[in-house]
């Protein structure tokens, strides 16, 4: 029986290969556990550096092959090791286990360097020479390495080995290339003790999905469901019933009459990686769509292409309508108006709510009270859609929108063919702001989400926009985005003719007081 009555087989996502990059000071045995992992034999003599060396596909259980790059340990050959770490997938760290100051040389160099050349790979820190340790020194490995793990979250698992006996001496690219294709650190916070927020949500996310008759709970037959979609078998009754035995003596909230809650469905990844299983808990993940950001992968979000700068791609009715209901479902005091709080348990879900930064943040209406309204919420939907329809895609999908990806946007006609005709059926337009500093730019843009007037001065770094929406005669409604350009990037902006295809309609701000009129081209 698998994990838990979970399992089947691992998922790698879209690799092919992985790049294994092993680094240590000279004399910890890196090169000779190299050679006895290639060759399955002790290597009697060992050049300095090896050439890199490839693993076939089956060597491990994922079946991808991989290639070892053995680097220089003097300081001569730097950038060669440099240009090694930034090509890693993974970086392995070896000190020996008969010399505790090698041990000592990772924390205060070769740990530190890593972080400061930026190197994202996840690392593997690997004893060699486990047959020479003096074991007068009972020191355990998890002992040693906790403090140095909880200070460097980078790394991913520690092993110690024999070359010679070969004892562990394969699990350490096992374990690496483990630590690419099913990592532990965006899934679990060690410190902590507890899955993080992104996989949470995630999680939540694929409980809904799952959850066929909205009662909050599994039943077998959607239990059966999941393990069949996830991992192509079901689960006998046997099974099944040890699954939700584990999780009521653990998490008892997590089982009801109804079947698995949501806490319990949570507690079987946290039982996942406790027991060493990541792989369970990303196989699931990627059967849903997720990649190793814990985003939805890009290939399930289509964009249509636009054929010329001057179109712009704009929400269906249908996604509309799907908002507008959404808006209402959420909205449960009935005020028209969304509350932080609601509008946190609306995107509860995503990965993370969209609107908290630049340019987002603070682009829509909202009421005195800081409440987000309903054409503040279009509006920011539109503004998202304009400038990263495939990021709006993604949280469309998040929040429930259950349609076919294809009929969520359309590509507007040209502008130029708009004003020949002199109509269009767009119902987004983007306005330019112009004008110095001190113009009082940032004044319209607040004067349009209805915001009071300041006399404090702020600078705004970089573009700002306000989007709201427009009542037309007949009850039309048609949303306008402003954009501000700040006053050192116009030069820049006015000489890029798609920059300025994208543009409906322009406004030249100036201080009337202070008699400055604004030259634009």
């Amino acid at each position: 029986m698998m994990l838990g009555g979970f399992g089947g087989k691992s998922s790698t996502g879209s690799r092919t290969s992985l790049r294994v990059a092993v680094a240590g000071d000279k004399g910890t045995g890196k090169s000779s556990l190299i050679s006895a992992v290639a060759s399955a034999t002790f290597p009697d003599n060992v050049p300095r550096v090896l050439p890199p060396i490839t693993l076939p596909a089956d060597a491990f259980p994922d079946y991808i092959p991989i290639t070892i790059v053995d680097t220089p340990s003097s300081i001569d050959n730097r950038i060669k090791l440099i240009e090694e770490f930034r090509k890693a997938d993974v970086v392995i760290l070896t000190y020996a286990c008969d010399q505790p100051a090698t041990l000592d040389r990772l924390k205060s160099y070769w740990l530190p360097e890593l972080r400061r050349l930026e190197i994202k790979a996840p690392v593997i820190v690997v004893g060699c020479k486990l047959d020479l340790r003096d074991e007068r020194s009972p020191a355990r490995l998890e002992d040693i390495m906790a403090p140095i793990m909880k200070e460097y979250r980078e790394i991913e698992t520690c092993i110690e080995c024999s070359a010679l006996t070969l004892i562990q001496a394969p699990d350490v690219f096992y374990f690496a290339s483990k630590a690419v294709l099913h990592p532990t650190f965006p899934l679990f916070d060690q410190e902590k003790q507890c899955l993080k927020p992104r996989l949470r949500r995630a999680v939540q996310r694929i409980f809904n999905l799952c959850d066929h008759d909205l009662d909050g709970a599994l039943n077998d037959a959607e239990l059966n469901d999941f393990q069949v979609n996830c991992f192509g078998a079901p689960l006998d009754p046997v099974e099944l019933m040890g699954v939700k035995k584990v999780v009521q003596e653990r998490q008892p909230d997590g089982v009801t009459d109804l079947g698995l809650t949501l806490p319990g469905f949570l507690f079987l990844f946290s039982l996942f990686i406790e027991r060493g299983r990541p792989e369970t808990a990303w196989a699931i993940l990627r059967k849903f769509g997720y990649n190793d950001s814990l985003e939805l992968s890009a290939e399930l979000l289509p964009v249509p292409a636009k054929q010329s700068p001057d179109q712009s791609i704009e929400l269906t009715n249908e996604a509309m309508d799907f908002l507008s209901g959404i808006f209402q479902l959420y909205d449960l005091d009935n005020d028209g108006a969304l509350q932080p709080a609601e509008l946190d348990d609306l995107f509860q879900t995503a990965p993370d709510s969209p609107w908290l930064e630049a340019p987002y943040k603070d682009a829509a209406e909202k009421t005195p009270g800081g409440r987000l309204t309903i054409n503040g919420f279009l509006s920011e939907w539109a503004l998202m859609t304009l400038l990263d329809p495939q990021k709006s895609l993604a949280n469309l999908i998040y929040i429930g929108y259950g349609h076919d990806p294809a009929s969520t946007f359309f590509v507007t006609r040209k502008r130029s063919v708009d004003r020949k005709k002199q109509r269009t059926e767009r119902n987004v337009f983007q306005c330019f702001v112009f004008g110095p500093k001190k113009s009082g730019k940032s004044a319209l843009l607040d004067s349009f989400l209805g915001r009071k007037f300041s006399n404090s001065y702020k600078a705004i770094m970089g573009e700002r926009y306000a989007a709201n929406v427009i009542d037309q005669p007949g009850g039309s409604k048609k949303t306008l985005i402003l954009r501000e350009i700040p006053e050192d990037r116009v030069k820049k902006f006015l000489t890029n003719k798609e920059s300025l295809a994208a543009c409906d309609v322009a406004v030249v701000v100036y201080d009337r007081l202070a008699q400055k009129l604004f030259m634009c081209g």
